[in-house]
Parts: structure tokens; sequence; C-alpha cells
């Protein structure tokens, strides 16, 4: 049996300030995404040894591995890591400090080639060795910088490691270990996210919608309290007139282009996405939704009228030619309006029964 190989271990730096001062709910969405996405991104043939928090231990039996091969893994991982938080901060919508400090976790890859072997206690394989102990002494190092590859001088043998990029600059330090003194080598991975493509991000489109509908009310909250009931799609059932309840199909954390499924009282049910908005909690905050077939919009502006005062304006868009446009300004913007207006009622009353996460 073979008892020598690769650890690999990817370690998301900024994790414990990042649970520890956020909501801890949208935080382990978060975090779950991303150790998802480390593994997913597994195209070395990884065995994944366990998940520890923060970090993952990745192992491989065999000769050393071709380095080349394992920084196209670690930049595969970098990368799909960081696109993820970028386009995730591109989309956000929540204001919770989760949601908005999660662009500023970052990424750091120790590999070691060393001896260990795995044992089993039920159900659960893991690995054992005093070079997995040693891996895991590496992830605390006297390095400045959060975001770097660190490969040790067992990993090489008699190599240098390569410049596999234009930009890489190697340095070299030691680390006092389990083992003794492990020399290694690092390199910077930041200039990496220079490289990241954003994911386009779904735009509002009025030009071809009439606007048949508005209306507004004045709620005596300030005004983050009034976008967080709004935007928060677990509470629409207890305002939204006609809403059984709402569930988001995409993501679990509100986000610009978040796919939603609406069950309505009538047994209908309705798909939408979130599709706009524009957060400035000192003058106007904008969200807007769009069925699924961009065939409608409607707009909830919030303007700060004071500290504890809020204008809300909802904007309702249909695409309609000049005949349809009649029949609806004729028929169903009534009882539109009604429902509207009873569904804003609620909504005042409903604010006054839930409170707001202290860092929202």
């Amino acid at each position: 049996m073979e008892n020598r190989g690769l650890l690999f271990i990817p370690d998301i730096s900024g994790f414990s300030k990042f649970v520890n001062e956020a909501e801890i709910e949208h935080s382990s969405y978060i975090i779950k995404d991303l150790l998802e996405i480390l593994i997913n991104a597994n195209e070395l043939g990884l065995v994944v040894s366990e998940i520890e928090g923060d970090a993952i231990l990745f192992y491989k039996f065999g000769e050393p591995a071709d380095l080349a091969a394992v920084y196209r893994q670690v930049e595969k991982m970098f990368c799909a890591f960081h696109r993820y938080l970028i386009n995730y901060d591109h989309r956000k919508i929540c204001q919770c400090q989760a949601c908005i400090s999660a662009v500023g976790l970052s990424l750091k890859v120790i590999t070691h080639y060393g001896e260990f072997t795995e044992y089993n206690v039920k159900n659960f394989s893991k690995l054992i060795g005093r070079d997995v102990i040693v891996a895991h002494q590496l992830l605390k190092n006297d390095i400045e910088q959060h975001e770097y590859w660190l490969v040790t001088s067992n990993m090489l043998g008699d190599q240098q490691p390569g410049d596999y990029r234009e930009w890489m600059e190697w340095n070299t330090s030691a680390r006092q270990t389990e083992a003794g003194e492990i020399t290694f080598h690092y390199t910077q991975l930041g200039q990496l996210k220079n490289e990241i493509p954003h994911d386009p991000i779904p735009r509002t489109e009025l030009k071809d919608k009439v606007k048949v509908f508005t209306m507004s009310k004045e709620f005596k909250e300030e005004i983050k309290k009034v976008f967080y009931t709004i935007v928060h799609y677990e509470f629409r059932e207890h305002w939204l007139e006609g809403v059984v309840n709402v569930k988001e199909v995409s993501h679990l954390i509100p986000g610009v282009g978040s796919l939603l499924r609406g069950e309505l009282t009538n047994g209908e049910e309705l798909k939408y996405y979130a599709s706009g908005f524009s957060y400035h909690p000192e003058s106007r905050i904008i969200f807007s939704e769009s069925d699924e077939d961009n065939q409608q919009i409607t707009n909830y502006i919030m303007d700060k009228k004071g500290p504890d005062t809020t204008l809300l304006t909802v904007e309702y868009y249909q695409k309609m030619n000049v005949i349809q446009e009649f029949r609806f300004r004729f028929g169903k913007k009534k009882d539109l309006e009604q429902r509207y207006a009873r569904s804003l009622q609620k909504l005042e009353e409903f604010m006054k029964e839930i409170s707001m996460p202290g860092a929202f």
C-alpha cells in the first residue's frame, strides 16, 4: 500500500472574523458555497480527507505530482473562489455584515509531499502521519499577505519552483514543525484576480413597457427597515396580498439575478427574478423584480424623508400594445390598485412586528 503522496490544503483566510462578526445564517451559506466551489474545481484527482471549517484537506497517493500541474490546480481553485466572491459582491442585495464583508475573504494554498496513511472509524476515513501535522502547521507562518501558494522543499526535491506566470516572484522561508525545520517557497496569487471575468448582470429594460400603475405610501420607519422587509422574500406572505409563499430557486440569499418561485392563493405559480438594485440609504433605495419572461416589472422605490420616515413608491410596468393598455386601464387597474393599497397597509402593520439585525 502506498504511504507517500501529496497533501493539498486550500485555506480561507479571514474565516474566523467573518463567522464571528457576521450573521451566522448568511455566513454559513457563503462558506458552504465556497467550499463546494473548491471541491468542484478539483481536476488533479485529489481526494477529500476532511473539511476543517475554513480549509479542505485534499490528498493524493503516489509520486510527487508535476509542479506545473499542481499550479494549474491552484490557479483554477483560486480563480473559481474569487469569481464567486466578486460576482456575489456585484449582485448582492442583502446588506447584512456577512454579505457586505464576504468579498474580503481570501485564499491560500499549502502543498506538501510526505508520508501518511489512512485509517477508518466506522464510516469515516481520516489521514494520520507526521507530514499531515506538518502541513497543518505550515498554515501558521510569518507570510504577511494572505493570498499565496506555498510549496515545501519536500515537493521540490532538487528542483526550483518555476515561473508559471510572467508576474510570479518566489520567496523562501522556513518554519519549525514536528519534523524539524521545514524550508518552503511561496508566491503571491493576488494578480490572478485582475484576470477574472465578471458575470453579466441582468438589466431592467423599461423602454418597451408601459407604466400602468403607481402608488406611494409614507411609513414611520427608517429606510433600511422598509428595504429589509421588502427584499426578504420569506416575509412576502405576511404582507403582499394573494401570495402564499415565495421561495428562492437559485440561491438562498437575495441577489440580482436570483430566480424566485411564488405560490399564489388562486393556485397559480409565478416565477420571477430580482432584476435591479440601487442602494443609497442616505437618500434612495430602488429594488426591481421582473417576471421570468420579462413582460412585467415592479419597482420598489424608497425615499428617505427623515431618520424614521420613508416614502415607498410602487411602480408597475407591463409590456402591452395600445389595445391591451386600454383594456387594462379600464379593467384590471382598479383591482390592482386596491390590492396594493391593502398590501401596503398590511406591510405597515407587519413592520411593527419585526426587528432588523443590528448590523444590517
